[in-house]
């Protein structure tokens, strides 16, 4: 959501934002429908007080026994006439937070612009991509190995959704329990376990309502299933005054996340990239506005240690104005090396929101000693999207006879396996 008082003070700005996010000039329609709805409030105070005023004479007057009924005539046309502008100013209200609702966050001064992905940025590359001949994609060398099952999963659910059997089941289990370890342990952040379900106003406090409902499952109770656990995770200050000290906070959830993949439709319709159901470890930060620059790129280093560790070779992009989120100010993709692709693919992005998301769920903080508040900043990334690590562990680290070697740091996790290989009479 963004501040009107600041539209008002640089309407200028505020649409330089706007049309660097390829949107046009809209702080003509913003102040119109603003001053109409001040416009009203003023005339109610000034309605108020004027009734006050003409209540007191009509009470005074029937003290001295003068005849009020002018007086009493005009203070219930008054009556009526705060009931029409309290309607009005209520609906202006609405039709303003209904425009501002659907204008996506500013982007920071450092953000290239451009209208889409191929106007993002490389700021780096790490790894090196495997020399192979002729690499398979995911979905080959796990059907083939008998623990990659789109069939069944069809026949169960449908479209879009994939089952694992055996090591592979074991391998995306390994991969999300390595990632909080190293989350929790490393870096600091809290383990939460959130509510899959939420209420509308736990949604639209993220942004996804009601811009992107058709991208979201509703149940028949009314309640939404999560698409990520940024969700419940940002909201935990959702209405809260926090204390400063206590800022930042971190947190990170291993969830399912289930998504309609709206507008898909014919894209990566093979294998796990794309999902309606599938397994995220999410990284959130609750941060004072001073803190939240500092907190991003901290935040991608987290998230880029993951591929790191696991010798995963990946990309750092920095998102154009054109290919951001709606409530990102400025967003850091990581997109991992994909052989049986021969291209890079998202398997993170982590964004700084400012204060966007803040104000929608009015979270604020207020400093030790300090009677004011102000909103906090707060940012999400994936930590990563245990699906899309599974696929780059399986096409970087397949062997010629189809088996995949498992990442050193997964060992542990994998009592010890090194190689998953097709085990005959299984």
């Amino acid at each position: 959501m963004h501040d009107i008082k600041l539209i008002r003070e640089e309407p200028a700005s505020f649409d330089k934002a706007m049309m660097r996010r390829n949107l046009p000039a809209t702080s003509d329609q913003i102040l119109k429908i603003d001053g109409e709805r001040r416009a009203a409030q003023t005339a109610m105070q000034e309605a108020q007080a004027r009734r006050n005023d003409l209540s007191k004479q009509v009470g005074e007057m029937k003290r001295t026994g003068g005849n009020a009924e002018t007086l009493m005539q005009e203070v219930a046309a008054l009556k009526d006439r705060m009931a029409e502008i309290e309607v009005l100013e209520k609906e202006l209200g609405i039709q303003l937070d209904a425009f501002l609702q659907g204008l996506p966050n500013r982007p920071a001064a450092d953000v290239p612009d451009g209208k889409d992905e191929a106007d993002n940025k490389e700021i780096r590359r790490i790894g090196t991509p495997p020399g192979m001949n002729a690499p398979r994609q995911h979905f080959e060398l796990g059907e083939d190995l008998g623990m990659m099952d789109s069939t069944t999963a069809a026949k169960l659910s449908g479209a879009r959704f994939t089952m694992l059997t055996s090591q592979l089941a074991r391998l995306e289990r390994a991969i999300g329990n390595f990632m909080l370890d190293l989350h929790t342990t490393e870096f600091g952040y809290t383990e939460v376990s959130p509510p899959l379900m939420v209420r509308d106003e736990i949604v639209y406090g993220t942004g996804n309502l009601p811009k992107f409902a058709e991208d979201l499952f509703r149940t028949t109770t009314g309640l939404w299933l999560i698409p990520t656990a940024e969700v419940p995770l940002t909201n935990v200050v959702n209405g809260d005054i926090v204390d400063a000290d206590t800022l930042p906070m971190r947190m990170t959830a291993r969830t399912p996340c289930f998504r309609s993949e709206a507008g898909s439709a014919g894209r990566d319709t093979r294998g796990m990239l794309r999902q309606h159901q599938f397994y995220k470890v999410e990284l959130v930060s609750i941060t004072r506005p001073d803190q939240s620059t500092a907190e991003h790129e901290r935040m991608t280093e987290c998230a880029e240690t993951v591929l790191k560790r696991l010798e995963v070779p990946f990309r750092t992009v920095v998102l154009c104005t054109g290919d951001m989120g709606f409530c990102s100010q400025k967003t850091y993709d990581i997109e991992a090396w994909l052989p049986g692709q021969n291209t890079y693919r998202e398997i993170s992005s982590c964004s700084n929101c400012g204060d966007f998301q803040a104000r929608r769920m009015n979270a604020r903080y207020r400093a030790a000693g300090e009677k004011n508040t102000n909103f906090v900043h707060t940012l999400n990334g994936s930590g990563l999207a245990i699906g899309r690590c599974l696929i780059a562990i399986m096409e970087n680290f397949q062997n010629p006879d189809g088996s995949i070697a498992i990442p050193a740091a997964l060992r542990p996790y994998m009592g010890g396996l090194e190689k998953i290989e097709l085990v005959k009479n299984q």
